[in-house]
């Protein structure tokens, strides 16, 4: 992935196909993409989209990687949030004006040799230990105050594990940083 990080106009776009994909499949319609020329949307990149209503959440899918062009996630990312998120039901169209959408546009993943390793407010971890996998994005720890081993922690419980799993050698520790934006912090809600 290159350094170029995504301009303000980059996020509006992204913002904006997130918002129709979930339209167009409220509305039962095939969704039609805009002509991207901005090359640092058509890098295939991972991506989260997460869905608030009135600041709770409300649907949040992602994927780490993807060989499609980050505006294309984004589409797919939003339709799963508000379609297939397993904790809550599918977005009903009453709810579609009701709810703001927030990208986190992900580097790849790595692993760590130390925890020290993770910045808190930069880094999102991911936790694998044998079949249990967690994941939490780098702004939830800046959300809830959490220190770095709090995140460590915490990831470990969405995985399904015990507080600590961490510290055990079978434990693999992934790290990724995010772009994150949101239609509320870009005026668009």
């Amino acid at each position: 992935m290159s350094e170029e990080r995504l301009t303000k106009s980059d996020k509006i776009t992204l913002l904006k196909i997130a918002r129709q994909a979930i339209k167009s499949e409220l509305e039962g319609r095939a969704l039609r993409l805009p002509t991207i020329t901005s090359p640092a949307l058509m890098e295939p990149r991972g991506a989260f989209v997460t869905l608030h209503k009135h600041g709770q959440l409300r649907g949040c899918i992602g994927n780490f990687t993807s060989s499609n062009p980050l505006y294309h996630t984004v589409a797919e990312m939003a339709i799963s949030a508000a379609f297939n998120d397993p904790r809550f039901r599918p977005l009903a169209p009453h709810e579609f004006d009701e709810i703001d959408i927030e990208i986190s546009a992900l580097t790849p993943l790595r692993p760590i040799k130390s925890v020290d390793e993770i910045e808190v407010g930069k880094h999102g971890i991911y936790i694998i230990q044998g079949p249990y996998r967690g994941v939490l994005l780098p702004q939830v720890a800046t959300e809830y105050g959490w220190d770095r081993y709090t995140f460590l922690d915490q990831t470990c419980i969405k995985a399904g594990l015990y507080p600590g799993c961490w510290k055990e050698p079978s434990t693999q520790i992934l790290i990724f940083s995010a772009e994150v934006f949101g239609e509320k912090e870009l005026g668009l809600v």
